[in-house]
């Protein structure tokens, strides 16, 4: 049972982001995650960090994912990714509002119409361009979207995403669609309950809705900002005042005519509002990961592991206190948090200490290193001898350790972002340890990364860098546990196990 998880806008590209680390974790299954995006903004900022995160997750899985999976949980799932979709997509026409709907025919041939479009949008609505999106009107992103007719659209990605969910549902499967975005904007809030619809009608004329289940994640306000001086105050943008308006009416939506399209809605948001730095779209609007994103993740995979219940339920969850989040907050708690400690440690010490060894051994040469550090020759071929390991300097060895490398930084820089939100104390991990890739992890503070660490000093004794390099042993691993891919594994087992859990 695979899932199909739709980002639509700047904030659904975050919660895909989200899936995306948590798969890298292991906190999903074995089942192919199948990812869409959809924007009119194709280059919004946060989308393109998205995906970034995502090819870099799909190169370590290529490495990391072949051999047992219920040894080394990481990098169990394979993300697919379909082209972006933007609902201009078929349009090679100017990207504003009245260009998009023929408004000046209309008005010559249908004045009545067009005047009511006259009383519906304003001048500068119709005129503004909307190729960084819809700027923050619902009622604009909706006009556009209503246009999109699933059955005329033969360009991808629509006719292989429905191909592909036919096909898993003809092979016995059940599939599950997550869609996900914010209400309170303009993509997200026009895309979600049009996007929906337009796919539960389509299921239903292929006669296939029956047979898997549509979710969808509704992200509250949950961030702010303030235009800069001099911006026009009449000008055509998001305004975070709004959001709660916007919100409003959204889900009233939901309430009179979206709630028998979904089988499942969840609901996130926060009282506190951090503040974001203000942009109209594109390139700038890259705002940093929230704690709220973490959730988003959480939220898909339980509708991927959840059995349905009664059809437009909604689910909700809450903290103990509005100004802290603690592991007690954290929905499954036992299993997600020893993922989240296991990966965490691994990326850690990955670049605290092996990534830095490694780095030293091409700069020295590895037979010369090999000699300094014999855990090297457990795994790297590092003289001329004859052994049937793979030679360190290859050029293979050496992607694959960039690569390894690249997975790190980018998940724990999504981690320190989470924990760096305004009015919350985000008590999972010191993030501040790694809160700064681009200076020297310390390798030694990997016993100080877990907030309530309550191991006893035995066990914290023994859980150093030296211990950890003199158990690395390629034979406890089934293969590949050769060259770098072998190394990984044996890392992220020895820290599994000096910390208690595997």
């Amino acid at each position: 049972m695979g899932i199909y998880v739709i980002g639509i806008g700047g904030t659904g590209a975050k919660c895909v982001e989200s899936v995306a680390q948590l798969a890298g974790i292991g906190l999903f299954t074995e089942q192919p995650i199948k990812v869409l995006f959809i924007d009119a903004d194709e280059t919004n900022g946060n989308l393109e960090r998205a995906r970034n995160c995502l090819t870099y997750y799909q190169e370590a899985y290529q490495l990391i994912s072949v051999g047992d999976k219920k040894e080394f949980p990481w990098m169990k799932t394979q993300i697919e990714s379909f082209n972006l979709w933007s609902p201009f997509a078929q349009q090679s026409m100017n990207k504003e509002l009245k260009t998009f709907f023929n408004y000046n025919t209309i008005k010559q041939n249908q004045p009545t119409l067009g005047s009511l479009f006259d009383v519906l949008y304003t001048k500068e609505e119709r005129e503004v361009s909307l190729d960084i999106g819809f700027r923050g009107r619902p009622a604009i992103g909706s006009a556009v979207m209503s246009q999109v007719d699933l059955d005329k659209l033969d360009k991808e990605p629509w006719g292989s995403l429905i191909k592909q969910i036919q096909g898993d549902i003809s092979s016995g499967k059940k599939p599950k669609v997550f869609l996900c975005g914010s209400i309170f904007g303009g993509t997200g809030a026009s895309g979600l309950p049009t996007i929906a619809r337009l796919i539960d009608n389509k299921l239903k004329r292929i006669n296939v809705r029956d047979r898997l289940e549509i979710g969808c994640l509704f992200v509250l306000p949950y961030f702010g900002f303030s235009p800069p001086a001099g911006e026009d105050p009449d000008g055509i943008y998001a305004r975070s005042e709004q959001f709660l308006l916007n919100t409003e009416a959204a889900l009233r939506y939901y309430v009179t005519q979206g709630q028998e399209i979904f089988d499942a809605v969840y609901l996130l948001g926060n009282e506190n509002f951090s503040q974001v730095q203000f942009s109209i779209g594109k390139n700038s609007q890259r705002n940093q990961p929230h704690f709220i994103e973490l959730y988003a993740g959480l939220a898909a995979r339980h509708f991927l592991l959840t059995p349905p219940k009664e059809k437009g339920a909604v689910v909700l969850i809450s903290r103990e206190h509005k100004d802290k989040l603690t592991w007690q907050d954290i929905s499954d708690t036992d299993e997600v948090k020893q993922k989240l400690v296991n990966a965490t440690r691994f990326a850690y010490v990955w670049l605290a200490e092996i990534a830095s060894e490694l780095t030293n051994a091409r700069k020295q040469g590895a037979d010369r290193f090999g000699r300094l550090a014999p855990w090297l020759t457990r795994f790297y071929r590092t003289n001329n001898s004859q052994t049937n390991l793979p030679d360190f300097s290859e050029a293979k060895e050496q992607d694959a350790i960039q690569t390894i490398n690249r997975w790190c930084q980018e998940y724990l820089r999504w981690l320190a972002a989470i924990h760096q939100c305004e009015f919350e104390q985000v008590e999972l991990f010191n993030a501040d340890i790694f809160s700064h890739l681009d200076n020297q992890l310390k390798s030694e503070e990997q016993n100080n990364l877990v907030i309530g660490d309550n191991r006893d000093r035995t066990r914290k004794a023994q859980d150093t860098p030296k211990r950890l390099k003199e158990r690395l042993n390629p034979n406890q691993i089934t293969p590949p546990n050769q060259g770098t891919v072998g190394l990984a594994k044996a890392v992220y087992l020895e820290l599994s196990n000096l910390w208690g859990t595997n």
